[in-house]
């Protein structure tokens, strides 16, 4: 496993729409390990391929339940709204107030080719929501209603 650099905004690969994964093969399932550890590293509840320079549809997110690799992932279901703070590991020391879907129902497929479904809501609805919004090259900076440093 490796740490990978995490792109920071400017980089034009945070602005583009990821492809789909067509394959999960060895490379996938080390990108998979990579980014987890990436984002664990970084202190991270998420990461997007693009975030790593990556242009596809993958995300890993840890909201404190463990592990979750998703592969192609696409919002099936939403409902309720909620405006919280967000922050974003390509966008150091800035957070902003966002507002997300309260829940949401998440499908994908896990690095062995399964569907997965996931039911979010706290802070996995919002991390997915996130995470999500990264592989259509849309950054949490671009919903803020309002902006800070910390």
């Amino acid at each position: 496993m490796a740490i990978l650099e995490i792109r920071k905004a400017g980089d034009k690969v945070l602005k583009e729409p990821c492809a789909a994964v067509s394959k999960i093969d060895r490379k996938i399932r080390q990108l998979l390990d990579d980014m987890a550890q990436t984002m664990y590293h970084a202190d991270g509840v998420g990461l997007a391929a693009p975030q790593v320079g990556v242009s596809l549809r993958i995300i890993v997110i840890d909201a404190g339940n463990g592990l979750l690799e998703l592969i192609n992932p696409v919002l099936i279901e939403a409902e309720g709204e909620e405006k919280d703070t967000e922050g974003c590991l390509s966008i150091p020391g800035i957070y902003g107030e966002v507002e997300r879907f309260s829940k949401v129902v998440v499908e994908g497929i896990n690095r062995n080719g399964k569907k997965e479904r996931i039911v979010g809501t706290g802070l996995l609805a919002r991390a997915l929501q996130h995470e999500m919004d990264h592989l259509e090259g849309v950054l949490f900076i671009d919903k803020a209603q309002t902006l800070c440093k910390r």
